[in-house]
């Protein structure tokens, strides 16, 4: 629950950045009949009336969007206020530097395997390989390992690795300390690859200029559908290896209008990292969005 509790220790290399966040989480336990604490477990039997959906359980409907024990809606609702409030504090002063120096921020998200780490270095490839180069720097996020930032610092582009532990995603925070290791160019683009996750990164703002989310064509037509929150937020959704859509019997169509269905506005753009179709259309919206944050943009 980390959008509730705001717990997880972060790490850059070489930097441990423990902070000592203690959090009462107030979870409770249940224990067995014969552990002497006296805590009466009571077991709840099918109810033969359940519907067709075999009496699914729902614990995202109050008002707080999800359940914790012990904790009413209300607390939990003041628990995620005030630890969002705290990240967007951080995200604005991001925000801010990135603005100035006229660099564009996009942060990465989607569920592990997805292609995100190869569609960067596919794209770091092409942006660094033109005749006007544009300067390119990454802050990657994982619970462990700095497998992917050695992925990306082999096409020469400046990585920094942020492992996040126990943490589900990265946080403004954790931003803010990465910043300050890279050397940001003006008209450059900075791309932040989140922790592999559909749920936790969508209430972060890190103080990027968009969310892009990118949904490989092997995870199913109705993967908007199952994680609204992530796609809701994101400004581009990018339906990555193409070039499977045949053997894995996918309707990319579904895909677009389910997308669609969660966010009306969202952009979408089809491509293969593998085999480069569609990374024209893709390289095409990063220079766009990158020309509009440029300082020569404001003159």
């Amino acid at each position: 629950m980390c959008t509730v509790c705001g717990c997880g220790d972060a790490k850059l290399e070489g930097h441990s950045h423990a902070h000592g966040h203690d959090h009462p989480h107030g979870h409770d336990h249940v224990h067995g009949p014969d552990c002497g604490c006296g805590t009466e477990v009571h077991v709840h039997r099918p109810d033969p009336a359940a519907g067709r959906d075999g009496g699914a359980l729902h614990f995202g409907q109050g008002s707080a969007g999800v359940e914790v024990a012990g904790m009413s809606q209300a607390r939990l609702i003041e628990i995620e206020t005030d630890v969002l409030a705290k990240n967007d504090g951080y995200a604005a002063v991001n925000r801010r530097l990135l603005k100035a120096l006229g660099v564009l921020a996009l942060n990465l998200v989607s569920s592990p395997g997805s292609g995100k780490t190869t569609l960067l270095v596919k794209t770091i490839e092409a942006l660094t390989a033109r005749e006007t180069a544009r300067s390119v720097t990454v802050i990657e996020g994982d619970q462990q390992t700095s497998n992917d930032a050695d992925r990306i610092r082999a096409t020469g582009a400046p990585a920094v690795q942020v492992n996040t532990g126990k943490g589900c995603h990265l946080d403004a925070h954790m931003v803010q300390h990465a910043l300050e290791r890279l050397p940001l160019a003006p008209g450059g683009v900075l791309f932040i690859e989140n922790v592999g996750n559909l749920v936790c990164p969508a209430a972060f703002d890190l103080g990027e200029a968009a969310k892009v989310a990118i949904l490989s064509v092997t995870e199913g037509e109705d993967k908007p559908l199952k994680y609204p929150d992530m796609f809701a937020a994101a400004r581009l959704a990018i339906v990555n290896k193409t070039d499977l859509a045949p053997h894995c019997d996918v309707d990319l169509d579904l895909i677009e209008t389910n997308l669609r269905r969660v966010n009306p506005a969202i952009e979408v753009l089809r491509l293969s990292a593998r085999t480069g179709e569609g990374m024209e259309a893709w390289l095409a919206w990063l220079d766009a969005e990158a020309e509009r944050a440029s300082p020569l943009a404001a003159e």
